[in-house]
């Protein structure tokens, strides 16, 4: 399957937070492997407060399937409870890519 769009997703945790958003996101792990159109999906720790979720889908379609779905509703619904700010949703073109 080829990838022509993603996500990043830049995430800040609340002050003391911090391990509670690295089990949210690898409780998301499960939630995407239910996603046909998720053609990778990583998250990842960027510094000691911040994480981000890096994702890649065929199309647009599969992109707002995501958006929608199960990760993005839990994603709104402890966004208060977890981060600092609202998450940063950077949609991306996928300019090159390689995939096994």
């Amino acid at each position: 399957m080829s990838v022509a769009v993603g996500l990043l997703v830049t995430l800040e945790a609340l002050p003391g937070k911090e391990a509670d958003v690295e089990e949210f996101l690898e409780a998301g792990r499960s939630l995407v492997e239910e996603e046909p159109a998720t053609v990778a999906w990583f998250a990842v720790k960027l510094g000691p407060t911040t994480f981000a979720i890096v994702d890649f889908f065929p199309d647009d379609a599969g992109r707002t399937a995501h958006l929608q779905g199960k990760v993005g509703q839990a994603l709104g619904a402890r966004a208060d409870e977890l981060f600092a700010k609202a998450p940063d949703i950077a949609q991306l073109d996928v300019v090159a890519s390689k995939l096994p």
